[in-house]
């Protein structure tokens, strides 16, 4: 898959990459801008995150974040009944470290995200596939799975340059 190339970046996607949409966003605007400026460097797919992190569990989300001041890919994982947050390296693709998930509310977030993924027949990857495919000139920056009357779904969040979207790719 070739690499995404990043040119301009608007404030917004800030709010949109570091929030779960089971949840309001309160990011600042300077949180926010940072992290548009930090998107500018050369960096991996989404789905190469994946990938990647699959060698620690079953991806049942995935996104870019800004935290510690760093621009960083994050993927929670489930193997085993056991989650874990694998953060890979934005520009070699390549894991960097997993840790235990111990906080409640990632905990509660990570248990739905792995409940709609039971019932998934696909993966995230090719739901990513098929979005980016569906959305000439976006790329996936956010994608997590949840259930939606019953069924698996990806709820994913595109960019192409500073404007994003969000669309929801059937995962059964």
């Amino acid at each position: 898959m070739p690499r995404i190339r990043w040119t301009a970046l608007g404030a917004v996607v800030g709010a949109l990459l570091v929030c779960s949409t089971a949840a309001p966003c309160q990011e600042s605007a300077k949180d926010q801008a940072a992290l548009a400026t930090a998107l500018r460097v050369k960096h991996v797919s989404l789905a190469t995150c994946i990938k990647a992190a699959a060698t620690k569990g079953k991806p049942i989300s995935a996104k870019y974040e800004y935290a510690d001041g760093k621009l960083q890919l994050s993927v929670y994982t489930e193997k085993g009944g056991q989650f874990s947050e694998v953060v890979v390296n934005h520009v070699t693709g390549k894991v960097a470290k997993a840790e235990k998930i111990t906080d409640a509310g990632d905990l509660k977030d990570s248990q739905a995200q792995s409940a709609a993924m039971a019932k998934a027949k696909s993966s995230l990857r090719s739901a990513l596939a098929k979005a980016v495919a569906a959305n000439k000139g976006y790329s996936a920056v956010a994608v997590t799975a949840a259930l939606k009357d019953g069924k698996a779904v990806a709820e994913i969040t595109l960019m192409k340059g500073s404007e994003l979207k969000t669309v929801t790719e059937p995962l059964a």
